[in-house]
Formats: C-alpha cells, structure tokens, sequence
C-alpha cells in the first residue's frame, strides 16, 4: 500500500498552501468534499495494513475528492480551510516527509543598441524551491531552475541541493550545492527576479554561466550560524568547498562532481545585525582558492569583500565592494568592482537606482576578456498584485575601447 500512498500528500497539500481569505459561494461544496475526504483518509489510515488492492482504491478516491475540492476553493477564494492535520496523518502513514514547493518565474522584453543584437521577447527562469523537514534537526533544500539558453532551447539546472543539519541557533551544517557566502547579494537573492527591486542582478554578482567572474556557486560543506556577541548580532559563515573552474569557456563553471585540483576554496564571513537599528547589516568576507588552467602557472585567487545595507518597509540603500586578487608568475593582479543600489517605495511604485563598476586587467588570463564595465541603471518597480510585479529599467553600460551600450527592459515577475 505503501507505494501508493505517496501519492496523497501532493494533492491534500493543495488544500492548506497559498491560500488568502475571501468569500466563498460554494461554502456548503467545499465542506462536504472536506468532510468526504476527512472520511477517507481516515479509512486509508485504519486499513493502511489491510489488501494493497483495497488501500489503493481508497487512496485514488481520495484524490479525485482533493482535486475538486482544491478547485473549488482556488476558484471561489475561500479562506483557508483545516488540513495540516490530515496531511501530517497521511505523510505518517506512508512513511514520507511532507514536502513545500514554492514557484518563481518572470516574462521579459529586452531591447538595446549593441550592434548584432535584437530585441526580443524572453521566457526568465522557472524556479522550483522545494524545501522538506525530515526531522527536528535534519531538513533538504532544493533549487531547481529551467532556462532557456542562446539557442532558445530549454535545459533543467540544479542550483542548489542541500542537506542539512541544524543543532541550534549557533551551529548549523549544510552538505552540497549551495550560494557561496560572498559578499550580502548572493545569498541574499538566489534565483528569483520576483524577490529583488530590479531586472536584473548587479553584474559583479553575475552567474558563472552568465560571464559572471565571481564562484557564485560552490559544492562541498557550509557552516553558519550566530556569535555571542548581545545586541551586536555577529554572525558567521565558513565554507570548504570545490571552487569553480579556471573560467574556461568551454567547461561547466561549477565543479559538481570533480574538482580540477586537490586544492579546496575556503570562505569565512562575519556579519553584524544590530538590534538597535533593524534592517541593517555590514560585515566582509575573505574566499581563497588556487586555479589550475590548461597551459599555465598554478594561479592562486583571492577575494575580499565588504558590504553594508539597509532595507526597510520604506527605504533600500545597498552598497557592495569586492577585489578579486590572481596572483601567478610572481605578480599580483587586482580586479576593483563595487554597486551602490537605492530605492524607496511610493505606495506601490517603486522607483530605483544602482550604479555599478567593474575593472579587469586585460593581463589578466582568467577574467581578462571582461575589461572595464561601468554605468547606471535606473527603473521603477509597480506591485500590481501581492504576488506579481511590472519592472520597467534603462540601463548603460560604458566599456573600454568598445562602443557604450544602451538597453531599455520591462519584466513581470511573479511567484506562486
């Protein structure tokens, strides 16, 4: 029977998630489909030992009754209507932890001057963040992404897959693919546009399948958690991980299965949450690793970087400041990049503005092809519906030796 019952939370968690108060025509419907499916459930749980053939009869009528009652309560809006229970029962009785899935995605149109370039409409990424607590102390977080690349085919990425562990405020473990802890941006906004004021991320904090120059995303082992430290609120974050290859085009950014070389990067964080000023943060972050290209010297790569921010109900300000070092052949190459963001809300309009600037030494064998990237970017942001907002943005960007480019951009970007 088991293997059937597997089936029932995915239907029964359609009942208690996401759902807003309202008024609801089809009351007297919907508490009838409850009170059929409580009494099903109910039998599945008292026969969960009896004939597989009875048990999955049961369970397949209780999730035709789900499925209309979930209908019919999305449909009328109907506030949200007593579940938990009955799904906390049938995860019990099949033996499986409950699993949450939230979706993220936007719609864009994309436009600007650079010569070969069109202007097109473009599908953002689909993001499933699904999150299970097996345990009081163990939990799984999942990041799963499909995309479209450059050839407008689609392709499934695993962001971030985590196991984790968590012993108290203090200490907590986590094993896999994750967000690197560089910086405030990168682990602050993952992969959704919904989440963040803009269209797009800063580009010192780029993906790696982006051009982005930083290891946005690592595989191995994080540490997190808090320092004693009373209404300081110190924080901090130690990671030991593969690294990201030494950006070849040609190979996959993020080494998920095989290191390039024995060597590990480590980075150690430490942050500040101040009790007596809520919504801000500073703190720095120091990442090294050693890189090993095709055809050269073993280049050892360090980055520092500072951060401080303030975002409340009615004001945003963030300011981010990174070097990148590549030391190889007995000199010391630096990479000084930093974004300053702002924004403030107007009921619910919210104009905003960032400047951002990057440099790379063209010497630079690694990240050298970026050069020098600077220029402002400005928008404003409407939250037409509490889960959905409308982004209109110009942005340009000066470059050296290379034409400036201007790009005007608008963007849906939803959640559910």
């Amino acid at each position: 029977m088991k293997r059937h019952l597997w089936l029932l939370p995915l239907f029964v968690a359609q009942l208690t998630w996401g759902q807003q108060p309202a008024s609801n025509p089809d009351h007297e419907l919907i508490q009838q489909l409850l009170h059929r499916v409580n009494e099903l459930e109910a039998e599945v749980s008292r026969l969960k030992t009896a004939q597989p053939a009875q048990a999955e009869k049961l369970a397949v009528q209780a999730e035709k009754a789900n499925d209309v009652a979930a209908a019919q309560t999305l449909a009328s809006g109907a506030a949200a209507m007593p579940g938990a229970a009955a799904v906390d029962m049938i995860h019990e009785a099949s033996g499986m932890p409950p699993i949450q899935i939230r979706g993220f995605s936007d719609i864009q149109y994309i436009a600007n001057d650079q010569k070969g370039s069109t202007n097109s409409f473009a599908v953002g990424q689909l993001n499933l963040f699904m999150t299970s607590k097996l345990s009081d102390r163990f939990s799984v977080l999942t990041e799963m992404v499909i995309e479209a690349d450059r050839t407008n085919a689609f392709a499934i990425d695993l962001e971030r897959l985590l196991f984790q562990y968590s012993a108290n405020d203090y200490f907590n473990l986590a094993f896999g693919r994750y967000h690197t802890g560089i910086g405030f941006y990168n682990t602050a906004y993952h992969h959704s546009t919904w989440m963040q004021t803009t269209v797009g991320r800063p580009f010192l904090f780029g993906f790696e399948d982006g051009g982005g120059i930083l290891p946005v995303h690592n595989v191995g082992v994080s540490a997190s958690g808090r320092i004693p430290s009373g209404n300081l609120g110190l924080h901090y974050v130690a990671e030991l991980g593969n690294g990201r290859t030494s950006r070849s085009p040609l190979d996959e950014a993020v080494q998920n299965v095989r290191d390039e070389n024995n060597g590990k990067s480590f980075n150690l964080a430490v942050f500040a949450r101040p009790k007596w000023m809520r919504g801000f943060q500073t703190g720095v972050s120091v990442y090294h690793d050693h890189l090993t290209p095709e055809g050269l010297s073993k280049i050892t790569q360090n980055i520092i970087a500072a951060h401080a921010v303030y975002q409340s109900n009615s004001f945003e300000l963030l300011n981010e400041a990174v070097l990148v070092r590549h030391a190889i052949g007995g000199r010391t190459l630096q990479t000084p990049a930093f974004y300053s963001q702002i924004s403030k809300p107007f009921n619910r309009f919210r104009p905003y503005f960032r400047y951002e600037y990057m440099n790379t030494p063209s010497s630079d064998p690694i990240i050298g092809d970026v050069g020098l990237r600077h220029g402002p970017v400005a928008g404003i942001r409407f939250d037409f519906s509490e889960v959905a907002a409308f982004k209109l943005e110009y942005n340009r960007i000066l470059r050296r030796n290379l034409t400036d480019i201007n790009g005007l951009a608008t963007q849906i970007a939803f959640t559910f």
